[in-house]
């Protein structure tokens, strides 16, 4: 059918522009016409000025008037009408009953021509949003910035006579919440937010610590592990749930999910969902700085994990991400880890602001406060790359530490948004948007098209009577 696609309207459209084209041919060919009667016009005004000049002025003026009267009487006649649509296709579809295509009236330079501009625009587009030498550079020196902040000021957690000690940045990040969260305020806050999820053994002889089920590995090492609702992101759905149900749900340390109610409890319950997440933040604010701290957000689910062949001991996944936690990979340590994630957004966010403000344009076109790619081209893909620079360094302090509390969460929770956000760019988004580019580009000059049409419209107008189909 060609070398273009066309939908229904289009080949409507083609059927159209054929037969106008056929009939401007047709005037054409009519033009040798035109000529002969612009040369009357000019004999007879030759002759009526020679019978001026002869001294019959008043046959002249006889037979302008004649003239005159005819040429009205022609126009009245003769006055254009504009067809409505639907009208002119139909005449379309009688003139040329057989599909038409672009090909079968325009010449193969002129399509080939046509082929070249849409790559020229499709070249632009790509120029948007291809990233040049500089584009890069940010990136890399973002990736090696939070990288070396990583590796060098926050470093790996390790349990001392003092608590856990890890690098400057990390200690620094654990001494303001020593500082936020006192021993004493940590108890004032335990009697204010007391919560039926909180058992920490599996006992019944003591009604207010009674689990109706086993939880493996239930102690005061790993109940906030296992009680999702000590998650920092989960509980403030799961915690918030287990405060009005008077339950504990728990994912154990073989992957067993368990929600039981806790009946020496009932006095914990909240009726009001405003009270129980009132007292499920004060409850998280309660634990965040003891021994045993909160755990990472999401990371009481790696228990269902029960696979895997890590290390020499031949550990699971859930059995890695259980020794983390024991090892001091909790929710300040988390913090800390998050700085350098951080350092990647604020580096390559700031720079690309300063570099598109260089480049002239606005500061309210060059806020780095969106993501869209339409608004701010080539953003999202800078973070991508910056991410995975990180992300890639952050391999390498894994590889040379053999030690699992050297994986940076946050970045890898990162680097894995980013990557699927450069995939849907890439195999469904990037096309879209192009396509959506390219018909920007051709519906701007389609408008110019129009806008000429109607400014000769207006000019035949002037001196024309022009009737609408269907219009009285």
């Amino acid at each position: 059918m060609g070398r273009f696609k066309y939908s229904d309207d289009e080949m409507e459209l083609n059927k159209v522009l054929k037969m106008d084209l056929d009939e401007s041919e047709s005037l054409l060919r009519d033009s040798e016409l035109l000529r002969s009667r612009a040369e009357a016009d000019e004999r007879i005004a030759s002759s009526m000025e020679l019978l001026r000049s002869l001294g019959k002025s008043s046959q002249v003026a006889d037979l302008s008037s004649q003239i005159k009267s005819q040429s009205v009487h022609r126009r009245m006649e003769k006055r254009p009408v504009i067809e409505k649509w639907d009208g002119i296709v139909k005449e379309a579809e009688e003139y040329c009953p057989e599909p038409v295509i672009l090909e079968d009236f325009m010449s193969e330079r002129e399509i080939n021509q046509a082929f070249s501009e849409l790559d020229e625009i499709n070249q632009e587009f790509h120029a948007i949003h291809q990233l040049d030498l500089l584009d890069y550079s940010i990136c890399v020196l973002a990736g090696i910035i939070a990288g070396a902040v990583d590796i060098l000021l926050v470093g790996i957690p390790k349990k001392s006579k003092s608590g856990l000690k890890a690098k400057p940045l990390s200690d620094y990040i654990r001494r303001r919440f020593d500082a936020k969260f006192p021993e004493e305020k940590i108890i004032e806050l335990e009697k204010m937010a007391e919560v039926p999820y909180d058992a920490n053994k599996n006992i019944r002889y003591r009604a207010n610590y009674s689990t109706e089920v086993d939880v493996e590995g239930l102690s005061s090492y790993y109940h906030r592990l296992l009680s999702l609702g000590h998650d920092p992101l989960l509980g403030f759905v799961v915690g918030v749930f287990d405060i009005m149900t008077g339950k504990m749900t728990t994912i154990d340390k073989s992957g067993k999910f368990v929600s039981q109610i806790m009946e020496g409890y009932a006095d914990r319950k909240e009726t009001n969902i405003f009270a129980a997440i009132a007292k499920q933040f004060m409850h998280l604010k309660s634990d965040i700085n003891t021994e045993m701290g909160l755990p990472a957000p999401m990371m009481g689910v790696f228990n269902l994990l029960q696979f895997g062949s890590v290390g020499k001991e031949n550990q699971t996944i859930a059995q890695i991400v259980q020794g983390m936690y024991y090892g001091g990979y909790d929710f300040i340590h988390f913090c800390s880890m998050s700085i350098p994630t951080m350092l990647v957004e604020v580096i390559v966010r700031i720079l690309y602001c300063i570099k598109r403000l260089k480049e002239g344009r606005t500061l309210r076109d060059s806020l780095p406060f969106s993501t869209n790619r339409e608004k701010l081209p080539k953003l999202k893909t800078m973070l991508f790359i910056a991410h995975s620079a990180a992300t890639a360094i952050n391999v390498g302090k894994i590889y040379f530490e053999k030690n699992p509390l050297a994986i940076n969460y946050p970045q890898w929770i990162a680097f894995a948004k980013y990557s699927y956000g450069q995939l849907k760019w890439a195999l469904f988004d990037k096309p879209e948007l192009r396509e959506k580019y390219v018909k920007g580009i051709i519906n701007e000059q389609l408008a110019e098209v129009f806008d000429e049409v109607d400014d000769t419209f207006r000019e035949l107008s002037e001196d024309h009577i022009f009737v609408f189909d269907g219009v009285c």
